[in-house]
């Protein structure tokens, strides 16, 4: 699909910036180059010119690249002019570039949008480049990286060519089954193939929980009585204040966040309100939000004063849970007898434990995430369409008794949900909700 227009828009980061890079891609592109950059710019070549406006006079001077179509990543003419990064050059840039005929401004995600529609990616390949696009840690651009080259897709693509020659074998022994080159009695190689492959898509869609955390990060959180030190620990781990911290009881009263980079791994880790039986109104609203968050955490922190220990009541016990002691600055000769009594002793005014502490978050998120080369199931919309396949699986191996061409038919719907996570069949309806998720100039 060629597009009759061309769009623009500036492709690289947040200005002022040294060097801004602006990016056209449709059929005016090359004619846009070669007014405002002169004529015979080689293709895949970068060349150093003046750009001019239409009238002649002088806007920037940089690098000019062209990529002709198909070979680009649009699958279209696209030029990327480098400029200084100065708001004005940009604006003045974008201005004249839009005010050539059949060319207007980028909508989000719509370069991308081209690619897909030009075959130079599918949609998980597509979503993987927003991952790209938006990682913060090493984990998230590996996960991203394995995905936008085509691993994940070529494993669903796989599953479906499977259903595809399956389904071709048992409606072969439907309709010819008294020919002698259609191999008799195919139906239990291709029940036993259909089984297997429901076992491989239940223990994909079982990583989601791993892709989740590698995404949106492994969820922390603190609790204890008040004054215990969670404001506190939070604050170191934060290196910044960012939980007020005093002596009064009931300080902290909302759910206070901090995302970490743990060895390449996103940890988000919440500060939550003191629990104790009789707080005031208000307070008991922080306390009720920190026992709730505390139930779909990954890991909590209870931190317990060792000083003066409070007890806390009942805590998640499906949460896997670490017992801090708190303040060992302040124990002398009790200390290593109670510190047996914890997961960890900690203090967060001489450092004492904390990097110990850190390092088992660490170790626990990586345990979450597992084998950084697993292939995983990157989108809640992945996990829909897998599971209504598994069950279309399911359907068609139990239903002995509904005869084979409604068996075939199951295999057919299950196909068709594998094919819509790559969209190979009828995404149509999915592709504003996609594309609106990236930045303007991808």
């Amino acid at each position: 699909m060629i597009s009759s227009d061309s769009i623009v828009a500036l492709s690289s980061g947040r200005l002022p910036a040294g060097v801004a890079v602006i990016r056209i891609s449709g059929p005016q592109s090359r004619f846009v180059v070669e007014t405002i950059a002169g004529p015979v710019v080689k293709n895949r070549v970068a060349a150093y010119r003046k750009f001019r406006a239409p009238g002649g006079s002088v806007l920037d001077s940089g690098l000019i690249v062209f990529f002709a179509g198909p070979n680009s990543f649009t699958g279209e003419d696209i030029a990327e002019f480098h400029v200084h990064g100065g708001r004005a050059v940009v604006a003045k840039m974008l201005e004249t570039i839009a005010g050539f005929d059949g060319v207007k401004h980028a909508e989000p995600g719509e370069f991308t949008r081209r690619a897909f529609l030009n075959g130079k990616v599918d949609l998980v390949e597509t979503e993987a480049l927003a991952d790209l696009v938006n990682a913060e840690t090493e984990a998230q651009r590996r996960f991203a990286v394995q995905n936008a080259e085509g691993m994940q897709s070529e494993l669903y693509l796989g599953w479906r060519r499977r259903l595809i020659h399956a389904r071709a074998m048992i409606e072969a022994e439907i309709d010819f089954a008294d020919e002698d080159d259609v191999p008799g009695s195919v139906a239990e190689t291709v029940w036993s193939d259909v089984r297997a492959m429901t076992d491989e898509i239940e223990r994909h869609v079982q990583g989601f929980r791993a892709a989740e955390i590698i995404r949106d990060g492994f969820e922390v959180v603190i609790l204890g009585a008040p004054n215990a030190g969670k404001s506190s620990l939070f604050n170191a781990l934060a290196r910044r204040e960012a939980a007020i911290v005093t002596e009064e009881p009931g300080t902290t009263r909302d759910l206070l966040e901090v995302v970490l980079d743990l060895e390449g791994m996103r940890v988000r880790v919440t500060d939550t309100a003191g629990l104790r039986e009789t707080p005031g109104r208000i307070e008991a609203i922080g306390i009720e939000r920190a026992r709730s968050k505390a139930g779909t955490a990954d890991l909590l922190l209870v931190l317990e004063d060792m000083v003066d220990p409070v007890p806390i009541g009942t805590i998640p016990a499906e949460v896997p849970t670490l017992w801090i002691g708190t303040k060992v600055d302040l124990l002398q000769d009790e200390s290593p007898a109670l510190a047996t009594r914890y997961d960890a002793v900690i203090s967060t005014r001489d450092g004492a434990g904390l990097a110990e502490l850190l390092a088992e978050i660490g170790r626990r998120a990586a345990a979450q995430i597992g084998e950084a080369g697993d292939i995983l199931p990157s989108r809640l919309r992945h996990v829909e369409l897998l599971n209504e396949a598994k069950s279309f699986l399911l359907a068609a191996v139990a239903g002995d008794e509904r005869g084979q061409e409604l068996r075939a038919e199951e295999l057919r719907l299950a196909a068709d949900r594998l094919g819509r996570i790559v969209g190979a069949v009828d995404v149509e309806d999915l592709l504003d909700v996609i594309f609106s998720q990236f930045c303007i100039a991808k």
